[in-house]
């Protein structure tokens, strides 16, 4: 029989449970069963998650199926009427181990998948490791209290909750006795980060508890942030703390003022141009990444010509950009939709400007010496996460850190060559 496999689909919280996931199934003996760990951030999500369901009954007729994450959880009835599947497991659930103990006994319902919004509490689990010594993520939160109109995850993962900082450093402390350089800390709203715990805990006092306690941690990573919740204790973390890396990753959907309150967002555009302009005064060489939405409902082309120019005015290196997708129960499907080629359009442009400010941003680089990260195959991420590829020799084990002088850049990577 084979150990249970575990496919991932969707976020970086994902691959995290994902571990968890297959930590509890091998424990419970679940031989030959496949988890699928689903997204629903789009219908086009919903959608690959039954196509990948049904390619892998094609190929391995014989394993038990079992469905999990966002899109088993807000849409429980699609995947339990689907043939291919053996059991569909919500998300409180999917991360308990006697769920898993339940399925391998065959004592489990087929579908077990309770109300999530009723789910109160977020446990921190110990993951042992992630198959490499690279990187590894620690979830400090999940859910989300926030209800934008194009955002169907909060009924996904259910309310904001917060795990206690003392079992984070707990966590971080185990995963860098273990050999991991570098530590991301990740959720589903970061920045939402301790407002439902006791006393006045924040991602910023977080982040100093964890630097402070956990000496022998190279590297701090944080995963996407809403910066207009960014607290005064991550901007002192920034200027003060060298090994909590200057690459963040912001949530910004938009440069538009009207898009922005369509999108029931917390920002203007003047606030992210703001948030950006100090973060450079007191950390000059950050870089930030954002998310960008093409084309949503009732968008303009002067609204889309803000959102363009946005790119400029915050200076940003990093583009992830998704062309707006109607996801149904959510109260942007209901508005006035644009075509299909004008969202599509004004993505290719998006994405173009993308390719055009991370270009100019590696070609600024040769000469420079920096830390790598070795990721492996003679690749590592520099701490504004740009991607090196080195020349002649291998340079080291994934999870070292190699002083690194850079000596070229193509579109999308640095060239290096480990430094004397």
């Amino acid at each position: 029989m084979s150990e249970p496999q575990v496919i991932t689909l969707g976020c970086r919280l994902n691959t995290y449970e994902s571990e968890v996931m297959r930590r509890h199934a091998r424990a419970a003996g679940l031989d030959n069963a496949i988890i699928v760990n689903t997204c629903a951030v789009t219908n086009e999500a919903v959608r690959q998650a039954a196509q990948t369901v049904r390619r892998l009954r094609r190929e391995q007729p014989e394993a038990r199926i079992i469905v999990t994450g966002c899109a088993a959880q807000i849409e429980p009835e699609r995947f339990a009427e689907m043939p291919e599947v053996d059991h569909v497991v919500g998300n409180d659930e999917k991360t308990k181990a006697e769920t898993f103990a339940g399925l391998s006994l065959e004592t489990g319902a087929r579908v077990q998948v309770n109300d999530i919004m009723s789910v109160r509490e977020s446990a921190l689990h110990l993951i042992d490791g992630f198959g490499s010594r690279t990187r590894a993520y620690v979830q400090i939160q999940n859910g989300c209290d926030h209800r934008c109109t194009f955002c169907i995850i909060p009924f996904g993962r259910g309310p904001s909750r917060s795990v206690a900082a003392g079992e984070i450093v707990t966590q971080v402390r185990a995963l860098v006795e273990k050999g991991y350089a570098e530590i991301v800390l990740t959720g589903v709203d970061i920045t939402s980060y301790g407002r439902d715990l006791p006393g006045a805990a924040t991602l910023g006092k977080l982040v100093r508890q964890v630097l402070k306690h956990v000496p022998e941690l190279k590297r701090l990573r944080l995963s996407s942030i809403d910066q207009v919740e960014a607290d005064q204790d991550l901007m002192v973390a920034l200027r003060d703390e060298e090994r909590l890396m200057p690459h963040l990753h912001l949530s910004l959907q938009a440069g538009d003022d009207l898009t922005l309150k369509r999108m029931k967002r917390r920002h203007l555009r003047a606030d992210a141009i703001s948030f950006c302009e100090q973060t450079r005064k007191i950390r000059p060489d950050v870089v930030f990444g954002a998310d960008l939405i093409a084309g949503f409902p009732t968008e303009t082309e002067a609204m889309f010509e803000n959102s363009y120019r946005i790119v400029d005015e915050c200076g940003l290196t990093y583009l992830h950009v998704f062309p707006f997708s109607a996801r149904r129960g959510t109260p942007a499907a209901r508005m006035p939709q644009l075509s299909g080629t004008t969202i599509k359009e004004r993505a290719a442009r998006l994405r173009e400007k993308g390719s055009s400010v991370l270009s100019s941003y590696l070609q600024s680089q040769p000469g420079r010496v920096v830390d790598v990260l070795i990721e492996g195959a003679g690749k590592g991420r520099t701490p504004h996460f740009a991607e090196v590829v080195f020349q002649g020799d291998k340079p080291g084990a994934a999870g070292a850190i190699i002083r690194t002088r850079i000596t070229g850049a193509d579109q999308q990577h640095l060239v290096g060559e480990a430094s004397a």
